[in-house]
């Protein structure tokens, strides 16, 4: 006879305990465990046949055609995807909740339906919610068909019997299971819808897109293991305040990792921006404290602002107001300047951030980081149409960086007059003003004249 036994699941972390507790020993979170009621015993699994196996050798699977990828016409999401859909792969768009996933996937799933049979599986709003958005959106009349059905499976079942291409679910978080006795969204229905979404897209070669939540923390509500289950994940991010929207891939089996494509939510959906440094460009200003560098996201150069704000401190420790770039980054170039140059940053109140809420990790905005830094201590802007690349060690010196011959390029097509780099930085051809600094004893040199 099968037995039932009880435990007790984090949503967060997946940690298990035969008894409920207010907080997680895993990963510190209160109040996130679940009840999970699992048979046990020698009925409680029934049976499979087996199966005789087929090995193919790797003549016989380079014979194989592979089949294209399907575009959508809509180019940023082409570019993050890598070029395309490849068929029979189970994809991931996640984001904070009201972020743009619904309205991006159904213009997505709109475009496919002109050359391919797309299911649209809506497991959060009604038929009539989704086709006021559709008609806001103006989706136009194709082979796109909808559903409301949320049930794992009969979504399988339909899938099965229609054949399409693409199948979007939306979202994982609501589907169910018929078989499981817990909750749609805990960790137990996360992990068994995925599994049996990937065998179906394996199985019969049919591409699943699916969206998921995300946590306060910035992962995939639910189980870790949700993203090394699918082919890609990507991220759909943005200001609250912001109305332009990042998708970034993190995770991307049949494509380049941190692709970022550019959206903009207007009334009508969210729009493509194709030039986005001409966009993040438009309000820059050569005020006390802003400067321009560039990044390298995926395959194509960013040119982003970075913004700085010291003041001397009145009261208790100072501040460290940081968005948009690593805070520790921030403060080790501080007290490089402090420890090499003597500017009492440590005293300072310090506030930074990069223009236009896109985020940065790089070390070639070191260099950046620290004449921000500094024009903003001295109160003197640096000279206008002034890109900076360069990167700091804990010594002072200041070091090449990777893919400069693409800033260049990216710099020259919007009018940079004058680039600060390391005394060892190989450049080619360019028609910019190049001032080369060896040591950040250097930099001071460029509010001399000011």
């Amino acid at each position: 006879m099968a037995k039932q036994t009880t435990t007790y699941t984090c949503k967060n972390c997946d940690y298990r305990s035969l008894k409920w507790v207010g907080c997680c020993p895993e990963c510190k979170e209160w109040d996130c465990f679940s009840e999970q009621i699992q048979q046990t015993g020698k009925n409680a699994i029934n049976k499979v046949p087996i199966k005789s196996t087929t090995l193919t050798s790797l003549k016989d699977l380079s014979l194989k055609t592979e089949k294209p990828r399907m575009l959508t016409g809509i180019a940023e999401w082409d570019r993050v995807v890598g070029g395309g859909i490849m068929p029979g792969s189970l994809v991931v768009l996640t984001g904070d909740p009201g972020i743009g996933k619904s309205t991006l996937l159904l213009q997505v799933s709109n475009a496919l339906a002109q050359q391919h049979h797309v299911i649209y599986f809506s497991t959060e709003e009604s038929l009539h919610q989704v086709g006021m958005r559709a008609q806001r959106l103006g989706v136009e009349e194709n082979s796109l068909l909808f559903s409301d059905q949320s049930g794992l499976d009969d979504i399988i079942t339909v899938t099965l019997e229609q054949r399409p291409d693409i199948v979007v679910i939306d979202s994982i978080q609501n589907c169910y299971s018929a078989d499981s006795q817990t909750l749609p969204g805990t960790v137990n229905q996360l992990r068994e819808a995925t599994f049996r979404l990937m065998r179906l897209a394996k199985d019969n070669d049919i591409t699943v897109i699916i969206t998921g939540h995300i946590t306060k923390e910035g992962i995939i509500a639910g189980p870790k293991a949700l993203e090394h289950m699918v082919d890609a994940v990507f991220y759909l991010q943005g200001e609250n305040n912001w109305h332009t929207r990042v998708l970034r891939a993190v995770k991307n089996r049949f494509g380049t990792i941190n692709e970022l494509g550019f959206f903009e939510m207007n009334a009508t959906g969210l729009g493509q921006i194709q030039d986005i440094n001409a966009h993040l460009l438009d309000n820059s200003s050569a005020a006390a404290g802003a400067v321009l560098v560039s990044i390298m996201e995926g395959s194509r150069p960013l040119l982003l602002e970075l913004q700085a704000l010291t003041i001397e401190a009145k009261m208790g420790i100072p501040q460290r107001v940081i968005s948009g770039i690593d805070h520790k980054q921030v403060v080790l170039i501080a007290a490089i300047l402090h420890k090499y140059l003597h500017i009492p940053l440590g005293t300072h109140d310090i506030f930074f951030k990069i223009s236009g809420g896109i985020s940065s990790k790089e070390t070639a905005t070191d260099l950046g980081v620290a004449l921000a830094l500094l024009s903003s201590y001295f109160q003197l802007p640096l000279p206008p149409k002034t890109l900076i690349v360069g990167e700091i060690s804990l010594t002072g010196h200041i070091r090449p960086v990777n893919y400069i011959d693409a800033f260049i390029k990216e710099a020259e097509k919007f009018g940079i007059l004058t680039l600060l780099v390391a005394d060892s930085q190989k450049l080619g051809r360019t028609s910019c003003t190049i001032r080369r600094f060896k040591h950040v004893y250097d930099l001071p040199s460029m509010f001399d004249n000011q």
